[in-house]
């Protein structure tokens, strides 16, 4: 069953969504070498405390975590602890905040230092194909029409869309129904309606789309080892154009 939030519960999404906005805007500015992915972490989670909120992702279903840090080709869901940060690496950070009842759920992906000229397009690329998704975000198209705007665009580049992991709705739960795919032929899935709050996520791979979840039960990385980007933001549906929730001084 689709949620489809009140003004009332929409607000309260708003201010989840700063929270978890200036948490990602918090790792992304530590990104660099000679950081360990545990320091980003623990300023993640020391400041979503501080505004009065709860690491959405701390404990869920027993991950160790307030953030998902992946780096280099580790997809998603990497677990923060001692690897340092080197000159090159791309360093993805997904976060959410639980305040007032509500999730909020974003992720980006960031350069320590000098990287790549591939490794730059991927993460641009990444980042544009979530606003070819949004472009779709609106009363009237359905969740597919987000999907393969979000494919086209990023398969365009000669990259691939991770399958085995999508978007979703967010809101009272973390994960709500619709999911949201990377991938897919448009005009399929629910129609969307004002009320609807989604996590958009495109997580594109350099290589092959293949992936693999690592013993950890955690952490999912690329078949071939290429790089991988991730980002994200926590959309809601309205009766115009689709408003992004997780900003910070409008700045996603």
């Amino acid at each position: 069953m689709i949620y489809v939030k009140s003004e009332h519960e929409i607000e309260l999404m708003r201010r989840a969504g700063k929270i978890t906005a200036a948490a990602r805007a918090l790792a992304g500015e530590m990104v660099r070498p000679g950081v360990s992915t545990r320091e980003i972490d623990r300023a993640v989670h020391d400041y979503i405390v501080s505004q009065g909120a709860v690491p959405s992702f701390l404990n869920y279903d027993g991950y160790p975590g307030s953030a998902c840090i992946s780096v280099n080709d580790e997809v998603i869901h990497g677990i923060p602890g001692k690897r340092k940060i080197r000159e090159g690496d791309i360093v993805s950070v997904d976060v959410g905040a639980y305040i007032g009842g509500f999730h909020s759920d974003c992720a980006g992906t960031y350069a320590a230092g000098e990287i790549s000229d591939e490794a730059k397009q991927l993460i641009q690329v990444t980042k544009q194909s979530f606003f070819e998704g949004i472009k779709f975000a609106k009363k009237g198209y359905r969740v597919s029409d987000i999907s393969h705007a979000i494919q086209v665009y990023a398969e365009s580049f000669g990259f691939s869309m991770v399958r085995e992991f999508v978007g979703h709705g967010v809101g009272a739960k973390l994960h709500e129904e619709p999911e949201v795919p990377n991938y897919g032929k448009p005009g399929h899935g629910p129609r969307l309606i004002p009320g609807m709050t989604l996590a958009i996520e495109p997580m594109v791979n350099m290589g092959t789309a293949k992936i693999r979840v690592l013993s950890d039960g955690w952490t999912v990385k690329t078949l071939d080892g290429k790089m991988s980007a991730h980002y994200e933001n926590t959309v809601l549906i309205t009766h115009g154009e689709p408003e992004i929730l997780t900003t910070v001084n409008g700045e996603c």
